[in-house]
């Protein structure tokens, strides 16, 4: 006889690794695990660590191998903030997390809150911020090229550039926006950032409902800061996304509200924005609101959108009533609750988020094109050519007349002839008298002689290279390429 109990099905538990982090980030992470538990959100944790107390034990990257192995199985992280050794030591842990998983996709949303009265209020600012977050100067290649020079690569390539592309228009689709601004400082840096900004305008021609438009990146600062409401979607390299979201979370309340998410095609990490506060850790007086918000971003990407939007109605309440706040929001006007306090009145206030008004819980996000997006073929190239090469070497001198002649002379009877040098960017010989302070980190442009064979000789470039190490320091090499005639390679401020 068929059974007539009706038996509630609890959802699945997703698997998310939690990193707890350093400084107050065991009591955030606390904080929210009470929320989710209330809400009966469908998580199911797995601790691990990372940052300070993993340099501390002697894991020089900040990532143990039993953390990586958690994230490769479970694929989902919510992580606190981590220490990070500044100017000396280990690379950062954040950025070893984001580059091992390859998560490509930074996204940051920026939309005022319940209850924050910020200068922007009222202006109705809700846009997302999208940084590519593995390449650029942030792929960390250093070097001391003299004891007074140092040098940062910056790494930009097509098709790092297409996928955050692609990740940013679906992201504008998916959310029903209308305008994506690739944001950039191709004006200056013409191969580097131009290669970015020429390949987002590319991957948005397959985007024909979708307004693409473009912003030095020094005039979205400025329109940031006078018109936030006017943008939608912008999509920008590493560097200048790290800047420039951090400026729009203050337009809406500070780091302490915001949160993101690093997607890749392998894992995907939520987290709060803001630092580990170390000065305020285990004292009770953080704010839980940031990482609550990277917990939401991560309940909408499983598909868990109502719960997402239950603890969401829940927060708000708490902001917008204003009588349990953290010492951060309450600022005076009422006393300033602790960290589980706040965390208790947001659980108690679930209670009161009505049902009806809640979404239905979508089937899944993993499969978003976002995640996985089709790249578009390599480029090619009719002809291509490596015409000369640049050589930087160390030489202290007063006279670059006298520096001309001699590295000239050694070019003598070689397949190349010095065409300048230049100084920090700028041309100094030959040429008119330079106002330029000369530091001894010295560039020579060597290009082919019209009368040299077709090709390059690799070996000629060497023996002359050896030449000039001879007698100076040489540290850099980089050769000259021109594809489709097209220079392949910066010139000097004052080149000819």
């Amino acid at each position: 006889m068929p059974s007539t109990t009706t038996e509630t099905v609890k959802p699945v538990a997703h698997e998310v690794v939690l990193i707890e982090g350093d400084g107050i980030g065991p009591e955030i992470a606390a904080a929210v695990r009470l929320i989710f538990e209330a809400a009966a959100a469908p998580v199911r944790w797995t601790p691990a660590i990372a940052g300070g107390r993993a340099f501390a034990a002697g894991v020089a990257t900040g990532v143990p191998a039993e953390t990586v192995d958690a994230i490769e199985r479970a694929r989902l992280v919510l992580k606190a903030p981590l220490e990070t050794p500044v100017g000396h030591g280990g690379k950062s842990a954040n950025v070893t997390l984001r580059k091992l998983f390859e998560m490509y996709a930074n996204i940051r949303p920026v939309k005022e809150l319940a209850g924050i009265t910020t200068p922007f209020s009222g202006r109705g600012i809700d846009m997302v911020i999208v940084r590519e977050n593995v390449e650029d100067l942030y792929a960390g290649i250093e070097h001391m090229q003299t004891p007074d020079t140092a040098q940062a690569l910056k790494l930009i390539t097509r098709r790092g550039s297409a996928k955050i592309a692609r990740a940013a228009y679906e992201l504008a689709r998916r959310e029903g926006r209308s305008r994506v601004t690739a944001v950039h400082k191709a004006n200056i840096l013409k191969l580097t950032e131009g290669l970015f900004k020429r390949t987002v305008e590319a991957v948005g021609a397959g985007y024909p409902d979708i307004t693409t438009d473009h912003m030095i990146v020094d005039a979205c600062a400025h329109k940031l800061v006078v018109a936030p409401e006017q943008i939608d979607v912008a999509v920008m390299t590493n560097m200048n996304g790290d800047i420039l979201s951090d400026l729009a979370a203050g337009l809406v309340g500070g780091l302490g509200l915001a949160a993101s998410a690093n997607i890749g095609d392998h894992a995907a990490m939520f987290e709060a924005v803001h630092g580990s506060a170390p000065d305020i850790a285990g004292r009770g007086l953080a704010n839980p609101t940031a990482f609550l918000q990277a917990g939401l971003m991560l309940l909408r990407h499983l598909g868990e959108a109502r719960a997402a939007a239950r603890i969401e109605a829940a927060l708000a309440l708490t902001l917008s009533e204003g009588r349990v706040l953290t010492g951060d929001l309450a600022r005076g006007k009422v006393e300033a609750a602790s960290t589980m306090a706040f965390a208790e009145a947001v659980a108690a206030n679930l209670e009161r988020v009505d049902p009806a008004s809640l979404p239905e819980t979508a089937a899944t996000a993993e499969a978003e094109a976002a995640l996985a997006p089709a790249l578009p073929d390599r480029i090619t190239v009719t002809t291509r050519e490596d015409v000369g090469f640049d050589l930087f070497f160390e030489v202290e001198t007063a006279d670059p007349a006298a520096l001309g002649a001699e590295i000239t002379a050694l070019a003598e009877g070689s397949p190349f002839r010095l065409k300048h040098l230049s100084n920090r960017g700028t041309a100094i010989w030959p040429g008119a008298v330079s106002r330029t302070e000369l530091t001894p980190h010295w560039r020579a442009r060597f290009v082919r002689r019209a009368d040299a064979a077709a090709g390059f000789d690799d070996a000629a470039a060497l023996a002359l290279i050896g030449k000039v190490g001879a007698r100076h320091r040489w540290m850099h090499v980089e050769k000259l390429l021109v594809t489709d005639g097209a220079d392949g390679f910066s010139r000097d401020q004052g080149e000819a």
